[in-house]
Parts: C-alpha cells; structure tokens; sequence
C-alpha cells in the first residue's frame, strides 16, 4: 500500500471513527503507527540527531509530553530542561518532565504540524518511543525554527520484523543463592539492573527467584486501590512508565483517579496517566534494600512478562522512604490464589 492510499483509508477510519487513536487506527489498517504517520502529508521526516533535538527542546517553553507502552499512558506537561546525553543514554531533569532515554532503541522522527503540532519518535519496529506535543503556551516560532533545521528528504519507513523473545534460561541454571545474596546487597535502587544482567535473567524470573519475603502476588485490584488512597492520604508518590526507548516519571501527588471502561485514568493538571487494566496481567509488592533503607515498589505486568508501570513513594537519595508509603502499599491484598483445572 502506497502512502496516499494509506492516508485515504485512514481518514475514512477515522470518519466514521472520529475519537480513534493514531495507535490503534494503525493496528486496524494493518500498519505500524510510523508509517502511518509517514505517510500524513502534513508530517516532516527529521534528521536522526536525537540527542541534539533533545537538547533544544527547552525553546518550545511549556510541552506535554507523551510516553507509552500498550497498557499504559503517561503524559506530563512542563519545561523540556536539563538535558544531558553521553552516548546513546540520557535524561532530562526536571520536575515535571522527568525522563530517561534509550537512544539505542530510536529510529525515525517525525515532526507534525496539524492542528496539534507535535515531535513523534519511533523504534525501528515502527511503535512510538516519545511525543512531544505544543500546547498554548508553547513558542511556535521555536517549534518551526528547530523543524526547519532538523528537517530531512522524506524517509521511507522500513519497520523490522519482530522476532519473539529469547526464551528465559531455567531456573536451575541460575546460581539462586549468588543472585539472592546480589539482591540483599544491594545499596540503591539503581543497581537491580545490573544485577539482573549479570545472572541473565528477565524481570519475572528475578522476581520469581527473589530471596524469600522480598516479592509478593499483590490482587491487580491493588493498582486502583493504591492509587485512590494515595489521593485520599495526599501522598505523593512516583510512577514511572515507558518503553525500550524512554521512560517517563511523575514525582508528586494524584488527585483525580477515574475508571472509564477498561481505562483507569489519573486525571490531574500537568499529569495524566492512563491504564488498561485488562491487559494486566501480574502485580508485585518488590522490597529492595538501600544505603537509606528499604525501598518498596508496586510493579505490574502484562502476559507476555513486560513491564507496564511502577509504582514508588516519592523519594529522593539520602532519604528513608515514607512511613505512609511503606504502610499503604504493604497493606495491599494478595493475590487470590490462581485454580488450575
């Protein structure tokens, strides 16, 4: 299917469908979503010098940004600040727009100028990495200025294939007892990563081979009741959600928390977060010791073993968790127990 008859049979989805996302019309015309934004007229290729846009975006004032996977959307609006790259990894710092990059990951871009001008990033299987969308208080001379000088022929996009994931090694080829005692030293949050890498082991399977006490089955009622009592208590807290290219981060409390359908939606200036919740499939209270103390987490998956969203007390380094954090997500019910037949 050439571009025009592409973008033909999409406007007449969406038509008949006016409330459609560009996502999902995609999967429906049997594309991926950077093809189908390739294929709008009003869309212009960049240049892929990631980190050198990244790094200009302050200029456009206050953006929403925009980072998913399929089961969570997480959108944030601020400053697009303090970025900083080396290599093929970054982040940008700020306290709205709190992110981390995973350049490695990144393959085509696209800047739209249709009724909402916007920056779209994509992974080189086609899906959406990161958005950056104007709003009204946005510097649209900014905007066409950075466009105009990233701007590039028109790319044809050429997804990979997707190839279905290594298989997990057994559990009895992984030195447990080594592993286990990596967990119990760990000394920041920032090293279960590495420690995961180092026995090559999947999330699931670290969670499933954690020293005993440190990873419980909580009920996936438990996102929706974490998330009305965080508002409830005005606990802030911290959610980070993403993909293999960016993760996104809210640091701060929640107020609006609304389910729609198989939606549940935080609904709140400045940030909006939404979960499908029938793509979850597991949810994990995760406790992992820290120089400052242990640190607690809600952690929740789909079927395939993804990670969808986490969920944290706000923190910073050098301080102890918070006591109404650790009572509340410790409090949440386990998972009932699942009947074979």
């Amino acid at each position: 299917m050439n571009a025009s008859t592409l973008w033909q049979n999409y406007l007449h989805l969406k038509a008949s469908e006016p409330k459609l996302r560009a996502r999902d019309a995609a999967a429906r015309l049997g594309v991926t979503e950077a093809e189908l934004v390739a294929a709008d007229p009003l869309s212009i290729t960049l240049f892929p010098k990631w980190a050198d846009i990244l790094g200009e975006l302050e200029s456009l004032g206050v953006v929403m940004t925009l980072t998913r996977n399929e089961a969570a959307v997480h959108e944030k609006t601020g400053i697009y600040a303090n970025v900083s790259i080396q290599g093929e990894i970054g982040l940008a710092l700020n306290p709205e727009i709190d992110l981390r990059f995973f350049l490695q990951s990144w393959r085509y871009g696209f800047a739209l100028r249709g009724e909402r001008p916007s920056l779209q990033f994509f992974d080189r299987h086609g899906d959406a990495v990161h958005k950056v969308f104007l709003t009204t208080e946005s510097n649209q001379a900014a905007y066409d200025e950075l466009v105009s000088r990233y701007a590039s022929c028109h790319a044809t996009v050429e997804p990979d294939r997707r190839h279905e994931p290594a298989a997990e090694q057994p559990d009895t080829a992984v030195d447990t007892t080594a592993f286990r005692q990596g967990w119990l030293n760990l000394a920041d949050t920032h090293e279960f990563f590495p420690l995961m890498r180092r026995f090559n082991l999947t999330r699931p399977q670290a969670l499933r081979l954690a020293p005993v006490g440190y990873v419980r089955a909580v009920s996936l009622e438990s996102v929706s009741l974490l998330l009305h009592a965080a508002a409830e208590q005005d606990l802030p807290i911290m959610v980070f959600a993403g993909n293999q290219g960016c993760l996104q981060i809210h640091t701060g409390p929640v107020k609006k928390v609304v389910a729609m359908g198989p939606w549940l939606n935080v609904l709140d200036p400045g940030f909006n977060l939404h979960l499908r919740m029938d793509l979850f499939d597991t949810a994990f209270v995760v406790r992992k010791p820290t120089r400052d103390g242990e640190v607690t987490s809600l952690e929740c998956y789909d079927s395939d073993g993804q990670l969808i969203v986490q969920y944290f007390g706000e923190r910073k380094p050098g301080r102890p968790e918070l006591p109404g954090w650790a009572k509340l997500v410790h409090g949440l019910p386990d998972r009932e127990a699942r009947h074979v037949h």
